[in-house]
């Protein structure tokens, strides 16, 4: 088993210039491991509510309004999580950040098991909420420990891996509930016992990363952070991050991709159930689907904006986030318009595909917006996505203004039309779209410095 613990290949900045998914070598590729577990143990906890809803909405009797209301608590308490995890990062490292904020909010999903009023479930969804900031930790992470040349399939990966949390307890909830039924126990009672796997699940993973984790390829982030950047105070970093147009468009697009996917994962399951009937465990089998696609997808659209960039440069990266959000708009808006079962899985699996991509093609192009603030600028993108998650939940499926299919075709316009603003992205060394670059780079894209 030795080449599953052989050194990796570094550039000069000790950034792994490989990426190799089944070694386990230490530090690039365990704090691969560990960013990717962690985040699934977090994606696994915040949607391991949505598959049980319709056992849990009879038993607090909860109205469409409670369930919209609890679906954007859990968005809003990420926003805050992620724009605070970004200057974390900066300032005490990706480990430490991600671990703790596992361990804090562990015990928040076992509580879900003590909820009894549509009140306490709408905060206990606000606070699980909290958990998903650990995307941003985690791209951090990726992003200081690889190599430009392939941070996008390192983003992407990590990502995608960790995103089929949200659809494996799509699968994995409704039979851990139906299991424990079969031992004569009251549903009542069985759905609240669920919830004890997801959060064991997390503190485990949570463990691991501050046990066995490692900041930089060079050793703890506080001390070589303090060794390379004396003079840089925390407010200096999130201004430049702030003041930087890249990134309120990069959090722009993310809100409708990233954000799409979360409201959809919150939707899903409920959607398939009360329109075609089926029941709960077919309902989160197909639900799982589409967060379980995230095994590939995610990383794919890593894949292809690192192979645009080393062909085409910027431009190919932006190109190809164009057109892959693009197109999973327009499928999200067909999702909508069909009314048969089959149909409508082939169409929900080709939109996740596309969808998902897109976020890996996103944080293809955020390593690149700035060195000094790439906390702040995750951050920002990444909060992007709940935000975007919070608008297409508040606009679309709270209460009872549209049928959940029109909803889902109104999704997919505005993703369509909020993906237009990728072409105002212009980087002076690499051009945009449109445009070249106005300055000459010493070398070619993915060995350039990035903007400060």
């Amino acid at each position: 088993m030795q080449p599953h613990f052989s050194p990796t290949p570094v550039d000069a900045h000790d950034r792994a210039t490989v990426f190799r998914p089944l070694s386990f070598a230490p530090p690039h590729m365990l704090a691969f491991h560990l960013a990717w577990l962690n985040l699934f143990s977090c994606f696994f906890s915040t949607f391991s509510i949505p598959p049980l809803l319709p056992v849990i909405r009879h038993d607090l009797q909860l109205t469409p309004t409670d369930i919209g209301n609890a679906g954007i608590a859990s968005f809003v308490g990420s926003i805050f999580s992620r724009l605070l995890m970004g200057p974390t990062c900066d300032l005490i490292g990706p480990r430490i950040a991600s671990g703790t904020l596992s361990l804090i909010t562990a015990p928040v999903i076992l509580a879900t098991a003590f909820v009894s009023t549509p009140q306490s479930f709408i905060i206990i969804r606000f606070l699980v909420g909290f958990s998903l900031a650990n995307f941003v930790s985690s791209q951090f992470w990726m992003s200081s420990m690889f190599s430009p040349s392939i941070v996008g399939l390192a983003n992407g990966v990590a990502a995608g891996w960790a995103n089929v949390g949200s659809g494996v307890t799509q699968l994995v909830m409704p039979l851990v509930y139906s299991l424990i039924i079969n031992f004569n126990v009251p549903s009542s009672i069985a759905w609240r016992l669920a919830f004890v796997v997801p959060a064991i699940f997390q503190a485990i993973t949570a463990i691991l990363v501050l046990a066995f984790g490692q900041d930089l390829p060079s050793g703890r982030y506080v001390r070589t952070q303090t060794q390379k950047a004396k003079g840089e105070n925390v407010l200096k970093i999130l201004f430049d991050g702030l003041s930087n147009y890249r990134g309120w468009v990069l959090a722009l697009l993310y809100g409708f991709s990233f954000g799409v996917e979360l409201t959809t994962d919150n939707i899903i399951a409920q959607y398939f159930y009360d329109r075609f009937n089926v029941n709960i465990e077919v309902a989160g089998s197909i639900a799982a689907s589409f967060g379980m696609a995230n095994l590939f997808s995610r990383p794919m659209g890593g894949v292809i904006s690192d192979g645009m960039g080393r062909k085409y440069g910027m431009r190919g990266r932006l190109w190809g986030l164009w057109v892959v959000q693009t197109a999973a708009g327009l499928l999200c808006v067909l999702l909508g318009r069909l009314s048969s079962l089959w149909s409508s899985i082939l169409v929900m699996c080709a939109f996740s595909v596309f969808v998902q991509a897109a976020s890996g093609l996103i944080f293809g192009v955020v390593p690149f917006v700035s060195t000094r603030s790439l906390g702040v600028i995750s951050g920002m993108t990444g909060s992007g996505g709940t935000i975007g998650a919070v608008v297409t939940q508040t606009l679309l499926f709270s209460g009872a203004h549209f049928s959940k299919q029109t909803s889902i075709s109104l999704m997919g316009i505005m993703m369509v039309l909020c993906t237009l603003p990728v072409t105002l992205l212009y980087f002076p060394q690499w051009g945009g779209m449109f445009c070249g670059p106005s300055l000459v780079p010493d070398s070619p894209e993915e060995s350039c410095c990035l903007l400060d």
